[in-house]
């Protein structure tokens, strides 16, 4: 048995690989094409390595504006890319093709992923329209393949959206793992880079104490040592930035510094 990548009280840190704008994109540049996306994806990866982070996890956060289910050609551009990479790869890594569940997890079974993290649960208003994503059908793909190994890193809140649930969050959180056997639950701020409300986290801590709980946004080194009081690590992008803007490259420096205080609190 595989140990998982994310468990209870190990403090992983996963670091964002933020894909350029891909095939499909209004923002993808057809004039370099794809290996220009290969070099920064590199860039990038090797920044986070280098620094010490525990795992990183592919996502295409430069596909603005974003959809609800994948393009063929946006989809098969991102596992182009990590087939490009993996041997470079070092450390466990993970995918989310925003904002597709279903997409997701054939991605992650595709490139041989050991987690996958989108929204599975919930109904939203949302930037892309009205969200309901398909936890059932992501499950079944996972299960038919046999990866019953990889972990479904469930984001219990939508960036960009409003719930239409008006459960408590940590009630949302304890029904997820319940009825939809969510490995790890995530906890976000309202967008990108923004900061995890605390009392909402420490809320859902207190209600799946044998769950293991991730920070998803807004994480910095000020607030890692709280946040990490409270949880079992957090995904971290926007901060290990130059100037810690999203749409920038990763900053070595940064990263470095970043891994330096985890290791000073874990």
């Amino acid at each position: 048995m595989i140990d998982p990548v994310i468990s209870l009280d190990k403090k992983t840190v996963v670091a964002m690989v933020h894909v350029p704008a891909l095939p499909g994109s209004p923002d993808y540049n057809a004039g370099a094409g794809m290996s220009r996306i290969v070099d920064a994806v590199v860039d990038d990866l090797e920044a986070l390595q280098s620094g010490g982070v525990d795992a990183v996890m592919f996502g295409n956060e430069f596909d603005r504006p974003y959809v609800l289910k994948a393009p063929p050609e946006g989809l098969a551009a991102l596992a182009a890319v990590v087939g490009q990479v993996k041997s470079m790869i070092k450390v466990p890594f993970g995918v989310n093709y925003l904002w597709d569940p279903v997409a997701t997890i054939a991605l992650a079974v595709a490139t041989e992923a050991s987690f996958a993290r989108e929204i599975y649960t919930g109904l939203y208003a949302s930037d892309m329209g009205l969200w309901a994503p398909d936890c059932a059908g992501a499950a079944r793909i996972r299960s038919s393949n046999g990866r019953s190994d990889l972990q479904m890193l469930f984001n219990i809140n939508a960036e960009f959206a409003t719930s239409l649930d008006n459960r408590p969050l940590e009630i949302k959180a304890k029904s997820a793992v319940f009825s939809s056997k969510a490995d790890v639950v995530c906890v976000s701020g309202i967008m990108t880079g923004m900061s995890v409300d605390q009392s909402e986290l420490r809320k859902v801590r207190e209600a799946i104490p044998d769950t293991p709980l991730l920070a998803n946004t807004g994480v910095t080194i000020d607030s890692v040592n709280d946040l990490f009081a409270m949880t079992d690590g957090c995904v971290i992008g926007s901060h290990l930035k130059h100037n810690g803007d999203t749409w920038d490259s990763v900053d070595p420096d940064r990263v470095r510094k970043f891994m330096d205080k985890v290791e000073s609190i874990r």
